[in-house]
């Protein structure tokens, strides 16, 4: 199939990737939208991966207040040059990721973050679950395991669903952007912050609100 313009601008609106890295792509995958997006996803994270051990001491602090002061969130992200830390692109995956934290209320931006004795305590719980469901003991690790890879995606930021494109986990996105900026991105650290957390109140579903507005704001 040949590649058309359209063909190639509908890609990049999908992706985010350049022209020529859209048209070579296209080219390989032999017009299949689809298969090229693949190709780009898999050349975006062969990149992020060579340019994940190089210093990234740049960046900003964002910060993302939801409507009424209810939420608010910081968060740290680092880049490799001040120029980068500058650019639209840039601080708009920033406050993408602001926005993320305040309506997914991770606890950690990555698994090793999680503390053994929490890891341990959940693997505990997940098990006695299984095992008060009947399921066979010689199985039940194989269960604990998988329960365990979705409790990874409830708490750590990396391994979340991304709120704008629920199709991308927040740590393919990540890599995405390294691979369209040319730098190392560390999202190094953030801070949540819900009104009257830890006190009785009643309870409003502010992440629902939270993600209504990323929504209305993609």
């Amino acid at each position: 199939m040949a590649v058309t313009a359209a063909m190639v601008k509908e890609l990049r609106e999908k992706t985010g990737a350049g022209m020529l890295d859209c048209k070579k792509a296209l080219d390989e995958a032999q017009g299949d939208l689809t298969k090229a997006s693949e190709i780009l996803r898999e050349k975006g994270l062969a990149a992020a991966a060579n340019k994940a051990g190089r210093v990234a001491t740049e960046g900003v602090v964002e910060s993302y207040i939801h409507a009424g002061g209810r939420i608010g969130v910081l968060v740290e992200v680092n880049c490799e040059t001040d120029f980068v830390a500058k650019t639209d692109n840039f601080r708009d995956f920033v406050k993408g990721i602001a926005m993320q934290i305040a309506a997914a209320n991770p606890s950690y931006v990555r698994r090793e973050e999680v503390p053994t004795e929490e890891l341990d305590k959940e693997k505990e719980i997940l098990r006695n679950q299984a095992l008060n469901e009947g399921k066979p003991a010689h199985i039940v690790d194989k269960m604990v395991e998988g329960r365990i890879s979705k409790y990874y995606e409830e708490i750590c930021l990396m391994e979340q669903s991304y709120i704008k494109d629920p199709d991308k986990t927040v740590s393919v996105l990540l890599n995405e952007m390294i691979s369209t900026i040319g730098e190392n991105i560390s999202i190094r650290r953030f801070a949540r912050f819900e009104l009257g957390e830890g006190l009785e109140k009643k309870v409003d579903n502010f992440v629902e609100e939270v993600m209504a507005q990323a929504k209305g704001n993609a």
